[in-house]
């Protein structure tokens, strides 16, 4: 366990990296959308969050405003189904490794029901599964802010996930 000034430290650290969840498509489920509310404040206790959630429109339309929503600074994770399969653990290390590279932002990017396009895939530095599984976009948003809480707790060495 960290001493009271590390952990303190290790806090602060968090706050230097934000995270934006980039997504396609509308908030159509209450109940879902209180679940996913409630984990974004849960995470905003450890970072900057925010969402930007884009309408459904076609592949490349999508791609532009995604692209658009971008910075140079970016640290950007595409979803994919055909991404890297990662685990709680090993997304913990992924963000741990980009706190230690003093990424600015890290973005999460979950493209709409017919996938992204290619400039989106271009300017993504990695690409990940969360699973082989096929999940209604609404519920990959809650999946994604569960496991980026999951994530600092592990970092922090919180109680919320059992090993």
């Amino acid at each position: 366990m960290l001493g009271n000034h590390a952990e303190n430290r290790a806090t602060r650290d968090f706050y230097l990296m934000k995270i934006l969840i980039i997504t396609v498509g509308r908030k159509n489920n209450r109940g879902l959308e209180d679940e996913i509310s409630d984990f974004t404040s849960r995470v905003s206790h450890f970072s900057d969050m925010e969402w930007k959630i884009l309408p459904q429109s076609d592949v490349e339309k999508e791609g532009v405003a995604i692209v658009n929503a971008l910075n140079d600074r970016d640290y950007t994770v595409l979803l994919d189904e055909k991404g890297k399969a990662v685990d709680s653990v090993g997304l913990a290390a992924f963000m741990q490794k980009r706190l230690n590279e003093s990424i600015h932002r890290l973005v999460f990017i979950i493209g709409g029901a017919y996938g992204v396009s290619d400039n989106v895939r271009e300017v993504a530095r990695a690409t990940m599964s969360l699973s082989a599984l096929t999940f209604p976009h609404q519920l990959v948003r809650l999946i994604l802010i569960e496991q980026i809480y999951r994530a600092f707790t592990i970092l922090k060495g919180e109680k919320y996930h059992h090993f």
